[in-house]
């Protein structure tokens, strides 16, 4: 069903109502713009959206906590659900449609499919987290299919999931657009995350050796450093410095295939993937020479 609301967005929670107004609104020649998220909005969303709202008619952002791309024993049930403050945010910038479905409405009695996606998704978060990206390339195939978007936004602070999007597209003919949004964060440099509000103050502020992490892989690569083990052990010694964090990997790689680089040579992706207490966190940089 759809809530009628006097501002945007109209809150849509049935499968079945999305498809019927984006048929809708192709018939109408409206270019849809799809952002998807899992909620809990914060200003890297917001700037998804706003990016959205530039490029087309009609803008859709999904808010939906996907089960299937969570692992038994990570943090799905406590993962933060927000809703009615996510389409107060949106209101401010008159997002057209929340999609926001039930889990029993994307996932019915019955459901047995996934979408596996395979090479990229091998590797990094594929090796943490095994069953991570075949959840998420479902879902996002699925809200491509009920939203009928043109164009879908996605942030760089996922860059591995980006990969496995652009290549889920590529490789399934989707007849739509990816985009790839700079990665927002705070003044002191943590980039926005959902996950932040897991952290005690303390561990907030262990958590800026990340992004101070990537700083020194790039300037170490932008000095003239071609060896990237002397760079990821640059960027450990400064992990380390933090007392909770432990380091899932860190990793200098090809920016299109995530191949591992032992020498630097051009352009690279540089990641990382940090447990902050209990907190998993992660964080990129492309440095471009």
């Amino acid at each position: 069903m759809a809530e009628n609301q006097e501002l945007k967005p109209l809150v849509v929670t049935s499968v079945s109502e999305m498809q019927r107004i984006a048929s809708e609104l192709r018939r109408a020649g409206k270019r849809i713009g799809l952002v998807p998220t899992m909620g809990a909005l914060h200003l890297g969303h917001m700037s998804l959206a706003v990016a959205a709202k530039e490029d087309a008619d009609v803008v859709i952002v999904s808010d939906f906590v996907n089960p299937t791309q969570f692992a038994p024993g990570e943090d799905y049930d406590k993962y933060p659900r927000t809703l009615d403050a996510d389409v107060t945010l949106l209101q401010q910038i008159e997002v057209d449609y929340v999609f926001a479905p039930q889990p029993s409405e994307m996932y019915p009695d019955g459901f047995n499919a996934k979408v596996h996606i395979g090479g990229v998704t091998e590797l990094l978060e594929g090796e943490f987290r095994p069953t991570h990206f075949d959840g998420v390339a479902t879902v996002v195939l699925k809200l491509f299919n009920m939203t009928q978007a043109d164009v879908a936004f996605f942030g760089q602070k996922d860059y591995q999931q980006t990969l496995v999007i652009r290549k889920l597209v590529r490789d399934l003919n989707l007849p739509i657009e990816i985009v790839v949004c700079p990665i927002i964060r705070e003044r002191d440099g943590l980039a926005l995350s959902s996950r932040n509000q897991y952290l005690s103050s303390t561990e907030r502020q262990e958590a800026l050796v990340l992004n101070k992490a990537l700083e020194k892989a790039e300037e170490l690569i932008r000095s003239g450093e071609r060896d990237a083990p002397v760079v990821i052990d640059a960027m450990r010694a400064i992990i380390a410095t933090a007392p909770s964090a432990v380091v899932d990997y860190a990793y200098i790689g090809d920016p299109e295939s995530l191949v591992e680089l032992s020498r630097i040579a051009g352009d690279v992706v540089v990641l990382l993937a940090v447990r902050v207490g209990k907190t998993r966190l992660i964080d990129n940089r492309i440095i471009r020479r």
